[in-house]
């Protein structure tokens, strides 16, 4: 039984399923080439995370069995087109939800210190502008008696609601579905405290917040665009570790040069692997590459889960 992780597995995953008689190949495989290698090797599982494809083409050219993906979400694989294939579809919707959570924090951290601009300022002018330096980044703000506000309040919204939580700051969120939830908070010594949220709704969350974060999956429209950057408050900012596209990237653009967003945190863009140049070069903007899932913590623990769920599928 053969399983190619196209993007990769971790070692521990790995591990586990050679143990369990898995053979599991992980080189990468071009999209183009993907179904002619999954024929020629029997291919039997295929793992993916967000960057391979697994569309009804490849569905349809290949005799899979089963599709991992290592994540959250399913947007990339043709889920209910594989299903009535007869394919099983898995994913690890818990994995990497505190991974990504504490991209959120580090992002947000990193706008009101201001040290997305200083860490690209100080290499080139630290030697010699120090106390101006000093001075524009001393204007900074603290998160403590702070709003924030997430959209889609799943596995990723809430943990980002505990960390917002332990830096002081206000929660407030909209959910599309559920109206009321539990959100518990484990500490190291044993102790537990359970908040209780009310979600509200998606206007009253982009009205009263200091700080936006979006927690959806991928979308036919913006959910972020001009008319609802409208409605938040002047000097707010947008985190987006989500999906490319599910903020207006041309409104954002606008708003943070007309200061009515003083703020932006992507890890997504919409045209990845190339965001736009205007983004990269915009000196508010706190950026990293779709990496917000990838610590080594988060991976293990995908790689483990995977391969829990292809034993038991297997083995029962």
């Amino acid at each position: 039984m053969k399983i190619l992780a196209n993007d990769g597995i971790s070692l521990g995953g790995k591990l586990m399923l050679e143990k369990e008689g898995f053979e599991v190949i992980t080189t990468f495989v071009a999209q183009d080439q993907l179904a002619n290698f999954i024929n020629q090797n029997e291919i039997e599982v295929l793992l993916v995370r967000s960057a391979t494809k697994v569309r009804q083409d490849l569905i349809d050219a290949t005799q899979l069995k089963i599709i991992g993906r290592g994540g959250v979400g399913m947007d990339n694989i043709d889920v209910e087109y594989a299903q009535s294939k007869g394919i099983q579809v898995i994913n690890t919707p818990e994995a990497s939800s505190a991974s990504v959570a504490e991209m959120v924090m580090a992002h947000v951290y990193s706008l009101f210190r201001n040290l997305h601009d200083a860490n690209r300022t100080m290499p080139l002018e630290g030697e010699t502008k120090f106390k101006e330096l000093k001075k524009a980044y001393g204007k900074a703000h603290e998160l403590r008696g702070k709003t924030m506000g997430i959209i889609g309040f799943g596995r990723i919204g809430r943990e980002v609601a505990k960390n917002a939580i332990g830096a002081g700051m206000k929660v407030i969120a909209y959910n599309r579905t559920q109206k009321e939830m539990e959100v518990p908070i484990e500490f190291f010594d044993g102790q537990k405290v359970v908040f209780k949220f009310k979600t509200q709704s998606f206007e009253d969350v982009l009205a009263q917040s200091d700080v936006i974060s979006l927690h959806i999956p991928a979308q036919e429209k913006h959910i972020i665009g001009a008319e609802e950057i409208e409605k938040m408050k002047d000097g707010a900012m947008i985190i987006n570790t989500a999906r490319g596209g599910v903020v207006d990237e041309e409104a954002l653009l606008e708003a943070l040069d007309s200061g009515k967003i003083a703020g932006a945190g992507l890890d997504v863009f919409e045209d990845e692997p190339k965001p736009s140049v205007r983004l990269l070069m915009n000196e508010k903007i706190s950026m990293s590459p779709h990496l917000a899932g990838s610590t080594e913590e988060a991976q293990e623990r995908i790689g483990m889960e995977l391969a829990e769920q292809i034993t038991k599928i297997y083995k029962g």
